[in-house]
């Protein structure tokens, strides 16, 4: 009978993490795989260290004011956890528990040399490694030393480095336990890591080798550079020797020794390549077996190996499943759709099923984002110089990244023009005529299609339901497909660029289009930032408002509002506001995320700073300025241009343009706004469906909904039945991929690339990024992640990932923007132009490199930030 506390490693399996903790289940796995060769060993249970903790002294009160503090109160978690661990450390192991690990050393050698790992529960997970978290100890010797070390790794579970990863990862420290891994000791020639997918590149094909001499801590604990090796189609395709100046050897009475290597071996390499070779083909073995990429310790001892642990590579992005979900044996190359939407986070299954739903094209999904399979576009030579062309228009580093894939040649094939790449791609529809009463027109065409869809789905219920709303998705296509919608998005869209290209070729001027384009009429964008500024014009007097304000938490503040004096206008105004902009929200192409209407209070930091910042009638004010600024610009630009050779027709042509540019411009915003208001009609809809299946038992809560795709949600509606096992592991899945950055550009074979400027026109030390919005201006740096929690000045200029239409109400208040994702025709560029701000986007981990309240200067024209002493 297997003992409650004691399991031997090849009794344990990847089910059983709650009982041998994830090291334990995997290195029971691995003793399970055929030609893998696994020190023996055996595992102190989880319930042994329940155990252990009913027996802790104040262990309950001390977990209760841990979980209450910041992830970021370093000092305090250091001083707590301590306190937990010395705690832990101090219980005697009752005598029937030290009893059955003693009979464990005795089976296996009880005077033998082992390793003593922590195996925590939640540790070498598919969705978080823990790597590091906890402790082990190499060479112990003896039962004494053995109990002694177990006591250790029980303890090392409340590590600092332990506690705020969970703390960071949103995981209960109580449901976290810790299991103890007591193994023997491998005494190799050499050691090392063995990561089956490139880490670097997330390249699935290829292996990366690192190896040293001696004991793998030397490596793991940075003592030594390694020797690395690449391996892919089982040969070696790179190698990088190290001169291994240490060592760590095993010492003979217990214990281990950092030691000096012979200065003629520094230079030898730890491996030879046909071992490299043997070992990756083990690497291989193991990958299959747990269906994911690994990081494989092992040791090479008398020629052979012993892998000692092996847990998944977490950091790596997803690649996106084709349509068979099992992928095929094709190269294919994804474009994130999340860079082009400027939403990079990851979204829920129900926002993402939606989205493909109503897309245009086929998306692919992987790691919480979406993908857009351009493999056919690339590999036909016409169909591919159209997509660079507009997608290089737009972010010039997913231009860089797809032409680093076209340079080797064996990666996307070569198709004819007339093959299945279909017609080029960014072929502009026909010219439309530069008239005001087109935009007019498409915009009443999108209210009344609305209008229509809020009508008819009030009736609709149960499986109804979602057939209406499968032909409303329909609908939704052919808006957004509209011919004549699509002449007027391209019509402003070019203008732009030949302003642009044609202003710098005849007078050197860059971005000239920046400021003939301010206060442009018809951009629902802007005019909602604006609109903010005014309901603070009728908060701003009322002293007890804006007091009240201040302490705002409950999302039903708008009916205690009312009671204020001067509360029933501020209340109006508000709700005014919401009813037109309420759709909206950050990362609002995920119907899934709390609107403003549902989250009011996300608002009111961003209404007390334009009540500080701002004196009444500012909106009013901004767009007269802009468009005054415009028209000066407009009579400078084509005054100069009538006084070059052929002046009269390069001034006639360029005011075609600014008046086409100044008509189109504004309603490249429009379609986005009618996408959003479509979408929060079936938010409300589908979200009244859940809230009956909450009434009926059938749903914990409504929410539960935003973890199932539309499909799924089909099929609980008809059958009163949910799996919510699956959505638990939908939540898990979801937060984990918060982890993940999602490249720009993702091939088939999981290579992420994120691409390159290619610029030496960038002083040194500068952010390179793109030039959205001209004008120079410096500041103090707001590096803001969160709408909610934005307090900006006047002149502060705000640096964050990206921003998306909701976060143009914060863009009246600043002086400059800096981002991580955009492009020239996002629509965060679009509304910092409009307003006049300068911005450069595109800036990689602009959000850690500018720490908040440095100073920094944006140069909108050239797209750089310096950061100021």
């Amino acid at each position: 009978m297997i003992e409650q506390y004691v399991w031997d490693l090849q009794e344990a399996d990847e089910t059983q993490v709650a009982v041998v903790g994830g090291k334990g289940a995997h290195l029971g796995g691995l003793s399970r795989i055929e030609g893998i060769r696994v020190p023996g060993g055996f595992c102190v249970t989880t319930e042994a260290f329940r155990r252990i903790m009913a027996e802790a002294p104040s262990i309950d009160d001390r977990l209760d004011q841990l979980s209450r503090l910041n992830p970021d109160d370093r000092e305090a978690i250091g001083t707590l956890s301590a306190q937990i661990r010395r705690t832990i450390e101090g219980v005697a192991i009752p005598g029937d528990l030290a009893a059955a690990i003693t009979r464990a050393l005795a089976r296996h050698g009880e005077q033998a040399a082992y390793a003593v790992r922590s195996s925590a529960t939640a540790e070498d997970l598919p969705t978080a490694s823990f790597a590091g978290q906890q402790d082990t100890y190499l060479n112990v010797v003896g039962p004494t030393a053995i109990l002694q070390h177990v006591s250790r790794c029980w303890a090392s579970l409340f590590t600092e480095r332990a506690v705020t990863y969970r703390q960071r990862n949103g995981i209960d420290h109580r449901t976290v336990h810790m299991a103890v891994v007591v193994q023997q000791m491998a005494f190799p020639h050499a050691a090392g890591i063995l990561f089956t997918a490139d880490p670097v590149t997330g390249n699935r094909k290829v292996a990366t080798v690192d190896a040293g001499f001696g004991l793998g801590e030397a490596l793991v604990s940075g003592l030594v550079n390694p020797d690395v090796f690449k391996v892919r189609d089982g040969e070696v395709v790179g190698k990088a020797i190290a001169a291994k100046q240490r060592a760590v050897h095993a010492l003979p009475a217990g214990g281990t020794q950092e030691v000096a290597i012979d200065s003629q071996r520094q230079e030898q390499l730890a491996l030879t390549d046909a071992q490299v070779v043997r070992l990756v083909q083990l690497g291989r073995r193991i990958e299959a077996h747990f269906g994911r990429p690994q990081d494989i310790e092992w040791c090479l001892v008398d020629d052979g190996f012993q892998i000692v642990q092996s847990r998944p590579i977490t950091t790596l992005f997803p690649i996106p499943e084709t349509g068979d979900g099992h992928g095929d044996q094709e190269n294919h190359v994804y474009v994130s759709v999340g860079h082009g939407q400027m939403m990079t986070d990851p979204m829920r299954p129900l926002g993402l099923s939606v989205w493909q739903l109503t897309a245009m094209v086929p998306m692919h999904e992987a790691g919480g984002r979406l993908f857009v399979d351009v493999t056919r576009r690339l590999a036909s030579p016409a169909s591919r110089a159209g997509l660079l062309d507009v997608l290089g228009r737009g972010d010039p580093l997913i231009r860089d990244a797809l032409e680093t894939v076209l340079d080797r040649d064996d990666f996307v094939p070569s198709l004819p023009d007339t093959g299945p790449g279909g017609p080029p791609a960014g072929g502009a529809p026909a010219p439309i005529e530069t008239d005001p009463a087109i935009v007019t027109e498409l915009i009443e065409r999108s209210q009344a299609s609305i209008a229509a869809l809020e009508r008819d789905i009030r009736t609709k219920t149960g499986p109804a339901l979602f057939d209406f709303l499968l032909e409303a998705f329909e609908e939704h296509k052919r808006v957004l497909s509209d011919p004549l919608s699509l002449q007027a998005i391209m019509a402003g869209m070019e203008a732009t660029w030949w302003l642009n290209d044609k202003l710098q070729e005849w007078l050197g001027e860059k971005n000239a289009a920046d400021t003939l384009t301010l206060s442009a009429p018809d951009n629902v964008t802007s005019e909602m930032g604006l609109a903010l500024l005014d309901v603070a014009d009728v908060i701003r007097p009322q002293s007890e408002v804006v007091a009240f304000l201040q302490g705002v938490e409950d999302e039903g503040f708008l009916d205690e509002l009312a009671k204020l004096t001067g509360g029933a206008e501020a209340r109006d105004a508000i709700q005014a506001y919401l009813d037109r902009y309420g759709m909206r929200c950050v990362g609002e192409i995920d119907i899934t995320r709390p609107r403003w209407r549902e989250r009011p209070t996300t608002l009111v930091p961003v209404i007390l700073d334009n009540v500080r910042n701002f004196e009444p009638g500012a909106a009013e004010r901004r767009f007269e300025q802009g468009r005054q600024k415009a028209q000066q610009k407009e009579e400078d630009v084509l005054s100069r241009l009538q006084a070059l050779p052929d002046g009269d027709q390069k001034a006639g042509e360029a005011k075609r343009m600014i008046d086409r540019v100044r008509t189109f411009i504004g309603y490249r915003e429009y379609p986005k706004y009618g996408i959003v208001n479509r979408s929060f009609v079936y938010k409300q809809a589908l979200l009244e469906e859940a809230e009956r299946l909450v009434q009926a038992n059938v749903l914990a809560e409504k929410e539960d909904i935003f973890y199932l795709t539309f499909q799924e949600f089909h099929d609980v509606v008809r059958s009163n039945q949910v799996d919510d096992q699956l959505i638990q592991q939908r939540k898990d899945a979801f937060r984990s991929f918060h982890a993940l950055t999602p490249p720009r550009v993702l091939t088939s074979e999981g290579e992420a690339l994120t691409g390159a400027y290619r610029r030496d026109d960038v002083p040194a030390g500068a952010l390179t990024g793109l030039p959205v919005c001209a004008g120079t201006i410096e500041g103090r740096a707001r590096v803001i992640l969160d709408m909610a929690e934005a307090d900006l000045d006047a002149g502060d200029i705000l640096v964050t990932t990206f921003t998306d239409p909701s976060w143009s109400p914060l863009f009246v208040g600043i002086a400059g923007l800096v981002t991580e994702v955009g492009g020239l025709m996002t629509h965060g560029a679009v509304i910092a132009r409009e307003y006049g701000l300068p911005a450069v986007v595109g800036v990689e981990q602009a959000t850690r490199l500018i720490r908040d309240g440095q100073r920094v200067r944006v140069h909108g024209t050239d797209g750089y930030v310096e950061i100021l002493p």
